[in-house]
């Protein structure tokens, strides 16, 4: 079978979806299948990147980030064009699995159409929490959005205009829709999204986690309790309410942030005057931030609404590592190994890492789902992956 993803970023950049990306490709091909991986051409940083990637089929695109890390490409009639031009030549494609909500989405929509091909939509982000955390007028954003959607894919207009119009809009071409957490998918059900959602997790690679678990566990009567922040520094990560919280919280504890991003800088200010030691250790290679999710004592996940999954918090149960989370959705997705967070305010985070920090000390931490290391490896997803895609051609080709 040759599937083709569409993306909205390069499969190389930081990222859950391009994580997940990166894992379904190499398991797909793991067991006979062609993957190619349309998506924009990167501009950032290419290390480890091989210009002759048989996998990627890069589109002409145009850096949208200071960093350059990420970019877009216009979905036009020449991106249409391009799109084509990329994937002459490669063998017939017998799937398309749109994985982006934006350009991405445009143009594997429109080339799934051109070629009567069966589409998947994965569903990885809340579109409607992610622009309010970075728009300043989000309600105009999401109507301008719809309407370029509804223009950029030919479709009627819906009674709506938020954030599930627009996910309503773009699945309405799916013969399949998946989503990576048993939450997300509900509510896109709820929301008349599609009326089946079928839950499909992001895994961890197989290989990177026998790796990860090789490595030994600290001791954290030998040393301060060591918690690790893993993401994207930007608002709706909230970051800094957490190092906030650190500050408040009075607690003595070793921090790693890992990770980069916009509010660096601010995070660092705010880290200046906790009593807990914060390193900020930048944007790290997968399997040093996995050993190092292995090595801590607690991993800290602190979006709220935002996460369609948690990847992270996913990760550390799978080593073994329990979490403190604030977001109750994410909560009863991990179901236990996990420090919950009442609510979004500072003093509650603050009252949690207290607790947390003084049940490391004592022996007392929760204890991660052991069967979670076993549902959460990448080659299981594949083989759930598989079967959606087998259903999907038979309710495309029953059209």
């Amino acid at each position: 079978m040759h599937v083709v993803m569409f993306g909205d970023q390069h499969a190389e950049t930081l990222g859950g979806a391009q994580v997940s990306m990166r894992l379904q490709r190499r398991f797909l091909e793991k067991v006979g299948h062609t993957v190619t991986i349309v998506a924009p051409r990167r501009h950032g940083p290419r290390s480890g990147l091989r210009a002759d990637d048989p996998g990627y089929a890069d589109l002409p695109s145009i850096p949208v980030t200071l960093d350059r890390e990420y970019a877009m490409t216009w979905p036009n009639a020449r991106a249409d064009r391009a799109v084509d031009a990329v994937m002459a030549g490669r063998p017939p494609v017998d799937i398309v699995h749109v994985q982006g909500d934006f350009w991405g989405a445009f143009l594997g929509i429109r080339f799934a159409r051109r070629h009567g091909l069966p589409v998947v939509f994965t569903f990885h982000n809340r579109v409607d929490v992610g622009i309010r955390a970075v728009a300043p007028f989000p309600g105009l954003v999401l109507r301008v959005l719809n309407r370029w959607g509804r223009r950029a894919l030919s479709e009627p207009a819906d009674t709506g205009a938020d954030g599930w119009a627009y996910l309503r809009m773009l699945a309405s071409s799916a013969d399949a829709v998946t989503a990576p957490s048993a939450h997300f998918a509900r509510r896109l059900e709820a929301h008349r999204v599609a009326p089946h959602v079928d839950v499909v997790w992001n895994g961890i690679d197989d290989d990177e986690l026998a790796l990860a678990l090789s490595s030994p566990r600290g001791h954290a009567e030998s040393r301060p309790p060591r918690l690790v922040w893993v993401g994207r520094m930007s608002p709706e990560k909230r970051l800094i309410p957490f190092l906030e919280a650190v500050v408040a919280s009075g607690i003595e504890a070793d921090i790693e942030v890992i990770g980069n991003g916009a509010q660096r800088a601010a995070a660092q200010r705010v880290a200046e005057r906790a009593r807990a030691s914060v390193f900020f250790l930048g944007s790290l290679p997968y399997r040093e931030t996995l050993r190092r999710i292995r090595s801590a004592d607690a991993l800290v996940q602190t979006s709220i609404g935002f996460e369609t999954q948690g990847m992270t918090i996913f990760e550390a149960a799978t080593l073994g590592t329990p979490s403190i989370v604030c977001d109750p959705d994410l909560v009863a997705e991990l179901g236990s190994g996990v420090w919950a967070v009442p609510d979004g305010a500072t003093e509650s985070l603050a009252d949690v890492l207290r607790t947390a920090v003084a049940d490391i000390r004592s022996g007392a931490a929760p204890v991660p789902d052991p069967s979670i290391a076993e549902r959460f490896r990448q080659s299981s997803r594949t083989a759930a992956m598989l079967e959606v895609y087998e259903a999907a051609k038979v309710r495309h080709a029953e059209r």
